[in-house]
């Protein structure tokens, strides 16, 4: 298996630079994994695909503006901090950017905390500590940080957050949950599909290519994901009845996949709270998840992986052609696929 194995072509006009309105409005692409074959359709209509008892799971989890600009100190030139992980009330862990990052440097922040680089890690991640909780002053100095190939500006800063986001965390959005609006969420309810909830607060690795030849040698940040005895009493009883777990985004297959790694014999999961780093190439066997609901991954990301693992590899690309063929928007802001 090498990385280039999980790349494609893809034109820059085929990347939605603004999202859709209404959101449910977006293209779908339904992939049968079993034969390959494709239907086109608008996500409004996911409901012919879904059946009375099916369970689509969701990520709860809330992007932060977690891009912050500030001044070196001393000499006042700019930085920016992007927010990756709070480690304690004053620490975080970030991506630096500007010179003179170093080790002790002092950073101002209008209308916030003072602050000053801890230590310095990996590439431009910095350990940040500031004088005082960040946290509070975020929807005054923070920015949301839209992903890297997006570059036209954002006029509703929540068209970037689902329409369900409740727990800030995330420095990007579950995007495949971006197509949900509350009309169809209840329509679903009403056809007998049911909702189960979880969080994965989503990093910046997301967006991260695979640079290593063999992608089995990358390193793949972890990120922390909670999945609650409520839930998974809820997934399990849905299993039991016969319907299907669909994963509503990358994120909740691998809430889910670490989730079913503690289950017990009569269980699809169980339980958990903390850190995963799992990383998921074909090869996996899934135990929790039976359909998935995504958007269009980056070439030879650790995403296009993951799909290719639950649909194979071969069948993705060979979708992911005719997507573009067909004009489908690719990424945060684009279509949608339901893989079943």
């Amino acid at each position: 298996m090498r990385t280039e194995d999980f790349d494609y072509y893809l034109p820059e006009e085929r990347i939605a630079q603004t999202p859709v309105t209404p959101r449910h409005d977006s293209r779908l692409l339904v992939l049968n994994r079993e034969d390959g074959s494709l239907q086109h359709t608008i996500f409004w209509e996911i409901g012919q695909f879904l059946n009375p008892g099916d369970m689509l799971v969701i990520n709860e989890t809330r992007v932060i503006p977690a891009r912050i600009y500030a001044q070196k100190q001393p000499g006042g030139g700019k930085a920016e901090l992007l927010l990756l992980e709070q480690m304690d009330d004053l620490t975080w862990r970030v991506l630096g950017g500007g010179k003179g990052l170093k080790q002790g440097r002092k950073l101002t922040i209008e209308e916030g905390p003072d602050a000053e680089i801890f230590k310095v890690l990996e590439g431009p991640e910095r350990l940040v500590r500031f004088e005082y909780p960040i946290a509070p002053y975020l929807d005054r100095v923070g920015h949301v940080p839209l992903p890297p190939y997006i570059h036209t500006h954002l006029d509703d800063p929540e068209r970037y957050q689902t329409v369900y986001a409740k727990t800030p965390g995330s420095a990007a959005a579950p995007t495949a949950g971006l197509h949900f609006t509350p009309a169809l969420m209840e329509k679903l309810l009403e056809q007998g599909v049911h909702f189960a909830c979880l969080t994965l607060h989503v990093g910046l690795d997301t967006f991260s290519p695979v640079r290593e030849a063999n992608p089995s040698k990358h390193k793949i940040h972890t990120e922390w994901c909670e999945l609650t005895q409520q839930t998974a009493e809820t997934i399990n009883t849905a299993k039991k009845e016969g319907g299907r777990i669909i994963a509503v985004g990358t994120t909740s297959v691998r809430t889910l996949e670490t989730a079913a790694r503690a289950a017990g014999e009569d269980q699809v999961v169980a339980p958990y709270t903390g850190p995963t780093d799992l990383f998921i190439l074909p090869g996996y066997e899934f135990r929790a998840v039976d359909a998935l609901v995504t958007n269009f991954h980056l070439p030879k990301s650790t995403l296009v992986m993951l799909v290719s693992a639950f649909a194979s590899r071969e069948i993705i690309l060979e979708t992911y052609q005719k997507a573009v063929q067909k004009e489908y928007r690719f990424f945060s802001f684009g279509d949608a696929m339901l893989i079943l």
